[in-house]
């Protein structure tokens, strides 16, 4: 692989500090002088008191604005809102862009609902929201939602603690970016960007068919991951970053 600027993006309400340790793993496995950009959408983690716009547009527009424009052309991985947000750009600026890697996620008009959210979570999803429980049952919440095999779970949940205090999401921006993911309609045709799902198959937040959806739809490779969830890069980065590094060459 040449040297490159890679973007990663998070999903929902989520900031750059819930990549935990896997940025610095990814830049480990790249070659000398890559350079690893982890920026926080507009309502999420450092830019907690800003307003989240409620498009994917918007946040799009948001991003690019962030980043300088110098490093490009990007490569990007991203996953569940900021997968959407990356395939909107190889749709609209692919000139942008030298690949993009999308982690689990969901795309109209390729998805139905209660695959896109699966619906055993709408009850505990619903709670969170009406009840606005103190940071550590929200972060537990979440987890069950989103992984099925971290390493160090208790230590895992003690730093999203701490990120959920120290960078709390208001409602109305989790509303907001609810609202871009639920609205944002994918064209039918694939973008002029080479793409690579990956899926976990244990995810338990979105329905593993939606990645096997957009694979037949785009005619883009998918590697699935047995047993991960959700949140593939916490559940194991070192199966993301070897499946990137073997495929950037075909790409």
């Amino acid at each position: 692989m040449n040297q490159d600027t890679w973007v990663l993006l998070r999903g929902l309400t989520r900031g750059q500090g819930h990549w935990g340790r896997f940025p610095a793993q990814l830049q480990a496995a790249l070659p000398p002088g890559s350079v690893v950009l982890t920026p926080d959408m507009a309502g999420n983690g450092q830019r907690h008191t800003e307003r989240s716009p409620d498009t994917v547009s918007d946040l799009l527009d948001d991003l690019r604005a962030q980043l300088p424009p110098s490093s490009g052309p990007f490569r990007v991985l991203a996953m569940s809102l900021g997968a959407m947000v990356a395939a909107h750009w190889a749709h609209t600026h692919p000139q942008e862009l030298r690949s993009a890697v999308l982690i689990n996620t969901s795309l109209r008009p390729f998805s139905p609902f209660w695959q896109r959210l699966r619906p055993r979570q709408y009850p505990r999803i619903l709670r969170l929201l009406i009840t606005q429980p103190d940071p550590a049952v929200w972060e537990r919440a979440i987890l069950r939602m989103t992984s099925r095999q971290a390493v160090q779970p208790d230590a895992v949940l003690h730093e999203w603690v701490r990120l959920r205090t120290q960078h709390p999401v208001s409602t109305r921006n989790a509303l907001a970016q609810l609202r871009a993911a639920i609205g944002y309609r994918a064209p039918a045709a694939p973008p002029p960007v080479p793409l690579l799902l990956l899926n976990g198959q244990g995810d338990q937040l979105v329905h593993p068919d939606c990645s096997s959806r957009l694979a037949h739809a785009w005619q883009c490779p998918l590697l699935r991951h047995p047993t991960a969830g959700h949140d593939l890069p916490l559940d194991d980065p070192e199966w993301v970053i070897q499946q990137v590094t073997e495929w950037m060459p075909r790409a």
